[in-house]
């Protein structure tokens, strides 16, 4: 198996395909993880749009406004579907394996061509059950991805290439507009277009023009739809709202310690053991600060969950293929190979298995049923999402921290009418209020106690006379 994936031939892309669908038959046999809050999240987020609501201006959530779009698009289709969010989530995935695999032999960033790294790459998709599930960070990811190809373009052409710059930007502007904390990536553009891809002030111009080149259209997609000025006031909480862990950190390390391990060794053998070229060098200075840039995107990131790691894959691929490509033991790299490409993934998926009962904000446990006929309007402000599965969102809040933010914020007069007007529009049949959010609000704003009575404790219902 390792010599098969050695060897620069495509048709080992076909084993990387025959990889991915008998490992997805064996999570779905063996390992039937249940549903995530933030993939019921985003199901519930394209359910509500496709009902003629605007994220940011009637729903308050962090979603980039193109992942916004794409769950609108899957719920139009596809209704309430895991498994669209699975396939597509794959095709991403393999698309991303397939160019980075396909850059690394372009530049001649390995002395040897080779489809080593396909393999690695899309084993490291298996360090967690969620990497390959469609999400904001691997659809933005790949727009990254893309970008990061076009930077690799300057350390082999000697020559200005317009075309390639503003690509680089575009790239990461749509990035950015998938996942807004993407928009971190910013100054990697500039800091290693100046400082290794020798750009010229015209090129960086160019680059960062086209980075704001699809922020901007966005902005002009929210002015047509007169709803500018308020997503301008919702968009800067997305990056102020409190940190929230759906997992701590260090519950990372058992499954990617041996990743890890192998990347440093890998690391450790190309940069002091190894000769490399001037566009090697050049290339491996890229991935590293590509590492630290993501690194220190969980500054920005406010939902802690392994799926955020998607944006190391690349890194990591290139140094663990640099440990099997360099190290010259045999007795060590091919054990090494079969234990990351067919041990690691059965191991973590028992690992994640087991955690099911740990990280219980981040898996979802269907609730005791609620007294509200099925798929009826809910809102829940409360950090428990567990009844949307079974109801459909029928307010305006449906990210809790967010929307928590965005209440306690001190508003103008003609803002209270905004907010007023929000949920007037929207009117959901029932609120559940344990917290005491929406308690809060009612006196804040009086003229809302004429549309909800609290039939119980911490849960509101719309008077019967107003409903609709």
């Amino acid at each position: 198996m390792f010599n098969f994936f050695r060897v620069n031939d495509p048709i080992r892309l076909v084993g990387i395909l025959l990889y991915v669908i008998l490992f997805s038959v064996i999570s779905w046999v063996f390992f039937l993880f249940p549903s995530t809050t933030p993939a019921l999240m985003w199901m519930v987020l394209g359910e509500r749009l496709s009902e003629g609501y605007l994220l940011y201006v009637d729903v308050i959530d962090d979603t980039g406004p193109l992942s916004a779009g794409v769950f609108t698009g899957l719920h139009l289709l596809f209704g309430r579907s895991p498994i669209a969010y699975v396939l597509l989530g794959k095709v991403f995935v393999l698309f991303q394996v397939y160019y980075w695999n396909n850059t690394l032999i372009k530049y001649r960033v390995f002395d040897e061509n080779t489809y080593l790294p396909a393999i690695v790459m899309v084993a490291l998709f298996h360090f967690s059950f969620d990497l390959m599930y469609l999400s904001p960070t691997l659809l933005g990811s790949t727009f990254l991805l893309l970008a990061f190809g076009q930077l690799f373009s300057h350390t082999v052409l000697q020559k200005e290439s317009s075309e390639s710059t503003l690509l680089i930007g575009i790239y990461g502007g749509l990035a950015t507009g998938f996942h807004w904390n993407f928009i971190f990536f910013l100054p990697f553009i500039a800091f290693t277009g100046l400082a290794i891809s020798g750009f010229t002030m015209r090129q960086l111009f160019l680059s960062i023009m086209g980075f704001l080149l699809p922020i901007l259209l966005i902005f002009v997609f929210y002015f047509w739809k007169d709803g500018l000025e308020q997503a301008l006031q919702v968009w800067p909480i997305v990056f102020n709202y409190p940190i929230y862990g759906y997992q701590p950190s260090l519950s990372w390390l058992a499954p990617g310690a041996f990743p890890l391990l192998l990347a440093l060794i890998g690391f450790t053998i190309s940069s002091f053991f190894r000769g490399a070229t001037i566009n090697q060098q050049k290339q491996r200075q890229l991935i590293v600060i590509w590492l630290l840039f993501s690194a220190g995107l969980f500054f920005l990131v406010k939902n802690n969950a392994s799926y955020q790691l998607v944006v190391f894959l690349p890194a990591l691929s290139y140094f663990i293929s640099q440990f099997f490509l360099q190290f010259s033991w045999t007795f060590l790299n091919r054990p090494a190979f079969f234990g990351l490409v067919l041990v690691a993934p059965i191991l973590t998926s028992f690992y994640w298995a087991a955690r099911t009962a740990v990280d219980t904000s981040y898996f979802v446990v269907a609730p005791d049923e609620i007294a509200l006929p099925k798929k009826s309007g809910l809102m829940v402000l409360e950090d428990n999402p567990s009844p949307y599965l079974t109801h459909s969102l029928g307010g305006p809040f449906l990210n809790y921290h967010m929307s928590v933010s965005y209440l306690q914020q001190e508003k103008t007069l003609p803002q209270k009418a905004q907010v007023f007007q929000m949920i007037r529009r929207q009117l959901p049949k029932q609120v559940l209020d344990q917290e005491g959010h929406f308690k809060a609000l009612l006196e804040e704003l009086p003229a809302l106690k004429d549309f909800y009575s609290e039939a119980n404790p911490g849960t509101y219902s719309l008077k019967y006379k107003t409903q609709k």
